[in-house]
């Protein structure tokens, strides 16, 4: 598995991140950080993701940003000049994950259905997104599925939240959890980045006891 995705492993959650505004990216990185989860999902569902990718990794260059919502080849590439690391997509484009792989950078695509997953398998990815997760059957379509496709992990993000993560992270064909809880719109707009990190903090803890007792 590519490094990256191994220290997104490590961490066990990824904040899925908008950002309306890229004045808030730099002190939204440091709740994160100070919480003790140096990753980011930034969506590129609005016209701040960019900047805002640039001023995480050039303020906090530790931290491990990726896109998110990268429907183009052309929003991978502004992705990657303003330094993420991995591409995350809602859906699995064979063109988006191809040029991702020539270009050596590590993609999830997003995938529900086994016909995907043996399309992911196809192009030569061992970790896809499960999206959206709950909606789709949640960890029990996810052990369903990877029954037969034993070389596939999954990154599971859509309706995961502190009350149902526990299961999930302890499956082991599961690298981490997105979930957007900690980093919600309203927290952000509103300067919250204190309950943001306190938040953060709560999730590294339910991280360190689902594995403790997997």
């Amino acid at each position: 598995m590519n490094s990256t995705l191994e220290k997104l492993e490590q961490f066990g959650i990824v904040p899925v991140v908008v950002l309306d505004d890229a004045k808030d990216a730099a002190p939204l990185a440091k709740a994160l950080c100070d919480g003790g989860l140096a990753c980011a999902e930034v969506t590129f569902r609005t016209d701040a993701a960019e900047e805002s990718i640039r001023i995480m990794t050039s303020e906090y260059p530790d931290m491990v940003v990726g896109a998110g919502t990268v429907l183009t080849t052309e929003q991978v590439d502004r992705a990657v000049s303003a330094g993420a690391k991995f591409i995350v997509s809602p859906g699995l484009n064979p063109k988006v994950v191809k040029y991702c792989l020539e270009k050596n950078i590590p993609v999830t695509p997003g995938v529900v259905t086994p016909s995907e997953m043996e399309q992911a398998i196809e192009l030569g990815l061992e970790v896809v997104k499960f999206f959206p997760a709950e909606p789709s059957g949640g960890l029990a379509m996810i052990k369903a599925v990877a029954a037969p496709y034993t070389m596939l992990r999954f990154m599971p993000t859509g309706g995961i939240n502190p009350q149902n993560i526990t299961p999930y992270l302890q499956y082991n064909k599961i690298i981490a959890c997105g979930g957007s809880w900690m980093v919600k719109g309203s927290l952000v707009s509103e300067g919250k980045f204190n309950e943001i990190t306190a938040l953060t903090k709560e999730a590294v803890e339910l991280v360190h006891s689902a594995r403790e007792v997997k």
